[in-house]
């Protein structure tokens, strides 16, 4: 029997299994990871009630700023009626198929991935672990009706982790099924499959598991540390606002060299590379449960997986999320308070090194989140991070609020009042304009000048007016330290590669080249944080790395250089006032005069 014939007889039986249903009836997904070590998901899809034709599309993006144009990765799609008759397929754009057909319309496609860290997808012989939009086609104007997900022929002994809710057992080995309420839910739940190890934080509810790929992590350690931040989030924000949560942690080698983490409507994945601590990313991933997938901008609601989506608020949804982390692990003691000093004043350099500080707004940068995939936007003439930029203003308009009300009401006050206001009513807030007003409310007075100067301009932040009313104060210092002689910047897929390299130094002498792409560090993973790890290194310490160029891989070994770097240090003044005094504890506790400090807080 040729392989062709084959193939349609079990669409037979498979489209027997699933007949074809009324409009509004569940669409459904097959994900079989039957060859592993070929890299390949083979998908199929079942679309019941199809009228003359359906059109298909994938996902230009998810999960990255960034058009990554999934569809690459596809190959063979094909398409069966529910008799098992083949059905014409036709490309329509890079993106986009039209088949012809009427009731039930199966499609198959493979579609190739290989790529470690939670923003891709990757299938080999030691796991499975997929974003659903880099696999899954859609229907635009079908993507509100419910879906299924069957997972399949997964290896012995792998288990399977993810956010979606069961489908009923399936009576298959090495199968499982889920379902979701439309196609959005279903692609923001990360799907793991592997021989992980998994658990349960104890005495916080509703449940929060810990499903762990990977190796050189202690349990206990990690169970406190992510009991402390869940706890305190959670009290922070008035309760938890899902029934279950997943963390997806990948550590150690099983990062494979992609380190970070990607939030989700009840989940997160996180890859931690070897000798990282998963303290800061877990802290920001949680809080983006309110903060973007509850607390949401207008104008990345609803989401259009087919082009850009331009949004002003970034520097609020991961800039002041960041400020959250900072305010998590101070307030939780998984700090001190001269690490959260520390790293502000890191922050604070960092933005003043960078020349476009200068000139772009934090609002102008989000926008420009659409660029990071150039090397060239990534340099310091051109842009800013909203990351970074978004952070400081956010513990500065703290600031501005506990010294506008006497410290009755703060930040925190901010956040629950968005929360409450916008998601918990099913709406999404007007960027900006709307957090400005909730902030003007909570404060009882304008704060129309700060958010025209320091968020929508780029007028210099006022550091030392805002710290001085906190307690603090802006010094500068110079250190000596070692130089990497190059500048990275992120490539394609977020995969590390050299955006410059300092002429005449030490890398460039290696032969080290702009665009090479940086496998790994010293036999490791890149470091996450470039300026903490060469604080820890001297100068002329070797430094090794492997690198891709075009199709070849080397490897490079050469010596750190030298750099005197100008730095700013925020420390306590010597003799506060009472109300300095009061709001620098507020901002440290998580405390205001008027409240009692909050459930969780160590």
């Amino acid at each position: 029997m040729t392989r062709r014939r084959t193939w349609l007889r079990g669409l037979a039986i498979l489209l027997f299994c699933f007949p074809a249903a009324p409009l509004g009836a569940t669409i459904r997904y097959s994900v079989s990871l039957a060859q592993p070590e070929k890299h390949v998901f083979h998908v199929e899809m079942e679309i019941p009630a199809v009228q003359n034709e359906v059109v298909v599309r994938m996902p230009a993006w998810n999960t990255l700023y960034q058009i990554r144009d999934f569809s690459h990765h596809v190959m063979q799609v094909r398409a069966a009626d529910s008799s098992g008759k083949s059905l014409a397929v036709v490309k329509l754009d890079k993106q986009t198929w039209r088949i012809e057909g009427q009731g039930t319309v199966l499609i198959r496609y493979d579609t190739f991935w290989d790529e470690s860290g939670p923003f891709a997808s990757q299938l080999n012989r030691e796991h499975a672990f997929f974003n659903p939009a880099m696999l899954l086609f859609y229907i635009q104007d079908r993507r509100e009706e419910d879906v299924a997900l069957t997972v399949s022929n997964t290896p012995p002994g792998w288990r399977i982790a993810t956010a979606l809710a069961t489908g009923g057992e399936s009576k298959a080995a090495g199968a499982w099924r889920f379902t979701a309420s439309n196609y959005d839910a279903l692609v923001d739940a990360p799907v793991e499959v592997s021989r992980f190890d998994d658990f349960t934080l104890p005495g916080i509810q509703p449940p929060i598991r810990v499903v762990v790929h990977g190796d050189g992590w202690d349990r206990g350690e990690l169970t406190q540390i992510l009991s402390r931040i869940c706890s305190y989030e959670i009290g922070l924000m008035g309760g938890a606002p899902f029934q279950q949560y997943l963390f997806l942690l990948h550590i150690g080698g099983a990062t494979g060299g992609a380190g970070g983490g990607m939030e989700h409507m009840n989940s997160t994945a996180i890859f931690i590379p070897s000798g990282e601590t998963v303290a800061g990313v877990s802290a920001h991933e949680f809080f983006h449960l309110w903060n973007v997938k509850r607390i949401r901008p207008r104008s990345l609601d609803p989401v259009d997986y087919a082009r850009e989506q331009w949004t002003r608020s970034l520097w609020f949804a991961e800039g002041v999320t960041n400020t959250y982390e900072d305010y998590a692990l101070v307030r939780t003691g998984l700090w001190s308070k001269q690490d959260f000093f520390s790293d502000l004043g890191e922050r604070i350099t960092e933005l003043e090194k960078r020349p476009a500080n200068r000139w772009k707004s934090v609002e102008e940068a989000s926008l420009d989140a659409w660029l990071e995939k150039h090397s060239l936007y990534n340099g310091p003439d051109f842009s800013v991070s909203y990351y970074t930029k978004g952070e400081v203003l956010g513990f500065l308009l703290d600031i501005r609020i506990r010294d506008a009300t006497e410290n009755r009401a703060s930040l925190d006050d901010v956040l629950r009042a968005l929360f409450s206001d916008f998601a918990q009513k099913n709406r999404s807030y007007g960027d900006s304009e709307d957090i400005r007003l909730v902030t003007e409310r909570v404060a009882g007075c304008s704060f129309e000048d700060f958010f025209r100067r320091y968020v929508a301009g780029a007028e210099p932040l006022p550091f030392q007016d805002l710290l001085a009313r906190a307690g603090l104060e802006l010094q500068t210092t110079e250190r000596n330290h070692s130089a990497l002689g190059f500048r990275m910047g992120a490539g394609s897929r977020k995969m590390p590669v050299v955006a410059a390299v300092d002429p005449g130094g030490p890398a460039e002498g290696a032969g080290l080249r702009e665009g090479d792409q940086v496998l790994a560090w010293n036999g490791g993973a890149p470091p996450r944080r470039l300026d903490r790890w060469l604080l820890k290194r001297q100068p002329g310490e070797a430094l090794r790395l492997r690198i891709r160029r075009e199709v070849e891989e080397m490897e490079l070994t050469f010596p750190l250089g030298e750099q005197t770097e100008i730095l700013r240090k925020v420390v306590e003044l010597p003799s506060p006032s009472p109300r300095q005094k009061a709001i620098l504890e507020g901002l440290l506790r998580g405390t205001t005069s008027a409240a009692a400090r909050p459930s969780g807080a160590k």
